[in-house]
């Protein structure tokens, strides 16, 4: 395997997106893409949190489907615990080593002088969606819960869906509005946008759209939605 971190010190974080490139030998895309590639919900959500850092202030924060963990990684750089899950065996171990490697760099660097703390607080699980036995081990270990819930691009096939469950018991962690979801949605069918919608309502949650985040990434219109329980 081959891992590659780029840093360019002088691009602001509303550039997320290219501020990591991760290189992986052929071993690692034989199979099951969905993990390794930068989805357009991941820029659409890395956007909107460039222009929002307060909302990541402090937070604890688990990332749904994270893949490659461009998102997780550098929100680390405003919250105090950011977990990265994802099902994928070959992705959460490029996850971890990249997240080593990244802190071993931010410490020969001395990054941490000039953005502040980075990648502090940062860790990869594995979590596929519905399974009692990986969930059980993340609230063992993440027992208070966490404050956000991101997610981008995590409903492209109706299977998908199953995360809904995943979803449901981190937010009862916390109860009520302490602990929101931000799902970076891409429109690819009418159909599904409003399943996406209807799910969410079935398992007990209020969907809010954030106003002005409608945009187009690509030739796709996205939005983000911020999801709680009722």
């Amino acid at each position: 395997m081959m891992l590659k971190i780029h840093i360019f010190m002088s691009v602001p974080l509303s550039t997320i997106s290219v501020l990591f490139g991760l290189s992986l030998k052929s071993s690692y895309t034989d199979y099951d893409l969905t993990g390794q590639l930068v989805w357009p919900g991941c820029v659409l959500l890395n956007n909107y949190l460039s222009q929002n850092t307060d909302v990541l202030q402090g937070c604890s924060v688990i990332e749904l489907g994270s893949g490659v963990g461009v998102t997780g990684i550098l929100c680390s750089r405003f919250c105090r615990e950011v977990l990265l899950t994802d099902h994928n065996d070959e992705v959460i171990k490029a996850s971890s080593k990249k997240i080593n490697l990244a802190k071993q760099m931010g410490m020969s660097i001395n990054l941490s002088s000039r953005f502040g703390v980075l990648f502090v607080g940062l860790a990869a699980e594995k979590l596929e969606w519905g399974n009692a036995d990986h969930m059980s081990q993340i609230l063992q270990r993440y027992s208070g819960g966490f404050d956000l819930i991101l997610g981008a691009d995590i409903y492209i096939l109706t299977i998908s869906f199953t995360y809904m469950t995943s979803l449901e018991q981190l937010l009862q962690l916390r109860g009520g509005n302490n602990c929101k979801f931000i799902l970076a949605y891409v429109s690819r069918a009418k159909t599904m946008d409003g399943m996406v919608i209807k799910e969410a309502i079935q398992h007990g949650m209020q969907v809010n759209e954030v106003i002005g985040t409608r945009s187009v990434v690509g030739n796709l219109e996205g939005v983000i939605f911020e999801i709680t329980l009722k």
